[in-house]
């Protein structure tokens, strides 16, 4: 009997799926761990694992449909046995299949209903409707974000075939209808000048005018959108910050390495400067429970593991992968989860487990060269640690004597519904001792 593989839940907060590309065809043998397909959700592009021995029967979603958790995919089993197409969950609506419903509901009334009954309407049409665009267009079915674009582009709708439901026109079909905004790429600004300036500018030639470019928003880039006005509105952010001497962490990285080179010549680990913070904050939490805790409207929850969230970069946004228990971790072991989860990142193989259950955050922007920033709060963290680039400057020694150094600015942004201003000063300052003296975190 064939089995039936649905649209799985990869991360808590995913409703839908969008299935980017299938890596087998009909017709295929497949065998269990075999990937199927690669699916984006709200966090990240995944791959669809196959779970059963057999043969590839039937795929039920093209690539680039969005489809509802527990919708059919596709169905693997006996070769040449016929499957039917179960029926499709109907998903909730998304914002841009309710503009386009709008839109479509807009015009049917227009058309339905006598003129002389419907001026509100009417008016509305011409209040929208550019004079450069057929009157006739208003009974066209076309989404009001693809109108708003054929009016900056001075399109006639007319000349414009719809590949929506109904014919209606949607976006894709305002960006592929080239003619026109090729024409208007290539033409040059109208140079003006006035009698008196003519004579200083009359050689200088305008620069033609650079279109617009309409970028789709990615299911990652909308749910960090979500994330990050959430935690803004809702968390009360409050910021600290503390610079450090950064040179025994630099000399410390560096006599690490070179006894991990010592130890295995031929493939030497080697521990960043994030692995020593990260390792860092897991021990300084130890002493300051507090900052390990959320928020729950009613309660407050003290996390028992201290599992740390860092940020990682991609093409797309950012990535926060988990280090969990990461207090019961070596600095060598460490550094290793944190560069297994790096390439999973960048690859887009992390599991929805690497990506949940963080209990606090680090970010880093020193590569980038940023001396200092405040991170926005990771929900349900209730702190989030901000690292800048480490800066050659002169300092005062113990002896009052300037000489040349290294520092780096650290911030903390706490939620100041968990953490008080002490609690966050006191994590701070014993974070900078730490890294001041990172010996300490090898006993």
């Amino acid at each position: 009997m064939a089995i039936i593989i649905e649209m799985p839940k990869l991360s808590d907060t995913m409703s839908v799926g969008t299935l980017v590309k299938w890596h087998k065809k009909i017709g295929d043998l497949v065998e269990n761990g075999d990937i199927l397909a690669e699916v984006e959700t709200d966090k990240a592009t995944m791959e669809l694992e196959n779970f059963d021995d057999g043969t590839l029967l039937e795929i039920f979603v093209g690539e680039g449909e969005e489809v509802p958790i527990g919708s059919p995919l596709a169905a693997v089993g006996e070769a040449g046995e016929e499957v039917k197409a179960p029926e499709k969950t109907n998903p909730e609506p998304t914002e841009a299949n309710r503009e386009e419903k709008v839109a479509e509901t807009a015009v049917e009334i227009a058309q339905d209903e006598p003129e002389s009954k419907d001026p509100p309407v009417e008016i509305q049409a011409k209040e929208e409707e550019p004079k450069d665009i057929d009157s006739s267009s208003s009974r066209i079915l076309i989404s009001p974000l693809a109108r708003k674009m054929a009016v900056d582009l001075n399109l006639n709708l007319q000349d414009i075939k719809g590949s929506g439901p109904n014919g209606r026109i949607i976006k894709n079909d305002v960006l592929s209808h080239s003619s026109e905004t090729d024409s208007l790429k290539s033409k040059p600004a109208e140079k003006t000048s006035t009698p008196s300036s003519q004579s200083s500018v009359s050689q200088l030639d305008s620069p033609a005018p650079q279109a617009d470019k309409i970028i789709p928003v990615s299911k990652m880039r909308s749910i960090i959108a979500k994330r990050l006005l959430e935690s803004k509105n809702t968390i009360p952010h409050f910021y600290l910050q503390k610079e450090i001497n950064a040179t025994p962490l630099t000399e410390a990285r560096a006599a690490l390495n070179a006894k991990l080179a010592s130890r295995n010549p031929d493939n030497p680990s080697k521990l960043t400067l994030n692995d020593i913070i990260l390792k860092a904050c897991a021990e300084t939490i130890t002493l300051v429970p507090e900052i390990n805790s959320s928020w729950d409207d009613d309660e407050i929850k003290l996390h028992g593991g201290i599992h740390l969230a860092f940020g990682v970069a991609v093409e797309d946004g950012l990535l926060t992968p988990v280090i969990r228990n990461a207090d019961q971790l070596g600095l060598e072991r460490l550094s290793m989860e944190a560069k297994s989860l790096i390439v999973k990142a960048r690859s887009k193989k992390l599991s929805p487990v690497e990506m949940t259950g963080s209990t606090f955050t680090v970010t880093n922007l020193g590569m980038f060269g940023i001396d200092f920033f405040s991170g926005i709060i990771n929900p349900p963290n209730a702190a989030i640690l901000s690292v800048g680039a480490i800066v050659k400057k002169p300092v005062v020694n113990s002896i009052g004597n300037i000489q040349a150094g290294e520092t780096m600015m650290i911030g903390l942004s706490c939620d100041h519904r968990l953490v008080d201003g002490a609690i966050g000063a006191q994590f701070l300052q014993l974070l900078a001792q730490t890294l001041e003296n990172p010996a300490t975190l090898l006993v």
